[in-house]
């Protein structure tokens, strides 16, 4: 059986370690620590003898590390910011304060300059938790939550949880607007736009990034080819080049067809409402939840942004 008393190290010879390895010294490390060079060296050697290796290389005229001793280091300097921030996280959970919180943003809703606004205050008035944001499309919004540990998302599908560990609140719905740029031979064909004629092109869709759950295709008929890209920028940009068609959500649409980018078609089957909702793990759920609760309920400035593609629910 392993000798766990030989492996012990204790705070205090941990602290003398990392002294030494920063001064590079003995007799340095033993007047920082108001200790005597000797009681430092024979730390330092009950230390080695516990782990059965040497921390240091000595001579003369100066102390370095070992590649172990440079390991030890690291993962010292770890476990001092552990230690550091311990006190303050178990503050927080005592006052309802998630440590960790993972926002998860649909793909359609994702502004980068209303992320870094709604971080940074997120950040001012939860100092001390840790924060990560994802994007994801389609039914991976659901599958960062379930699977992957997110604890709020902007935009899951549709108006109902699809796991009843998670709570949700409707927020809107994206209307589609089928467009084309102006020199395609779609933009001359007489409306409305037959399915028929429709899947003579390629449509372009984001990729679900899905990875549990059934992957859902946004809109293409059946026989028609598929391009898939990874964002709604390069779906809007492949729209623009006349490269694929399909539906861009009602806002985004517009501004294109208002500079002339793009022209709208009628066609004879659209594109049904997108209904997009908030959702939210309820075990764990803190003052942060609630926060980014009340944030997206009032419609604040910080996250309007973010509600920009959608129209409100009638």
């Amino acid at each position: 059986m392993p000798d766990f008393q030989k492996n012990q190290i204790d705070a205090e010879m941990l602290q003398t370690f990392a002294t030494v390895a920063q001064l590079r010294s003995f007799s340095a490390a033993a007047e920082l620590l108001h200790k005597t060079t000797s009681a430092i060296s024979y730390r330092i050697k009950t230390l080695e003898d516990s782990l059965g290796t040497p921390l240091f290389q000595r001579t003369t005229r100066s102390v370095t590390l070992t590649p172990s001793g440079e390991v030890l280091l690291e993962k010292a300097s770890l476990i001092f910011e552990w230690l550091h921030t311990l006190p303050e996280e178990l503050r927080q959970v005592r006052d309802g304060i998630e440590p960790h919180f993972t926002l998860v943003v649909n793909n359609l809703l994702y502004d980068a300059e209303a992320i870094a606004f709604l971080l940074e205050h997120l950040v001012e008035h939860f100092p001390h938790s840790a924060f990560e944001v994802r994007r994801a499309v389609y039914m991976g919004v659901w599958d960062e939550l379930i699977h992957n540990g997110g604890q709020m998302a902007v935009g899951v599908p549709g108006f109902h949880t699809i796991d009843d560990e998670f709570a949700t609140e409707p927020l809107g719905v994206v209307n589609w607007v089928f467009v084309v740029p102006p020199h395609h031979p779609l933009a001359s064909a007489p409306a409305p736009l037959g399915n028929e004629l429709l899947r003579r092109f390629p449509a372009v869709n984001v990729r679900d990034t899905s990875h549990r759950l059934t992957k859902r295709t946004a809109w293409k008929l059946p026989g028609q080819q598929e391009i898939l890209v990874p964002d709604l920028d390069a779906k809007v940009a492949c729209h623009r080049r006349g490269l694929a068609v399909g539906f861009l959500p009602g806002p985004a649409a517009r501004e294109l067809i208002q500079s002339e980018q793009l022209v709208e078609c009628r066609v004879e089957v659209g594109r049904l409402p997108s209904p997009l909702a908030l959702a939210w793990r309820r075990r764990g759920a803190g003052k942060i939840t609630a926060h980014l609760r009340e944030l997206c309920a009032s419609r604040d400035a910080l996250v309007l942004p973010l509600f920009a593609p959608m129209d409100p629910i009638d």
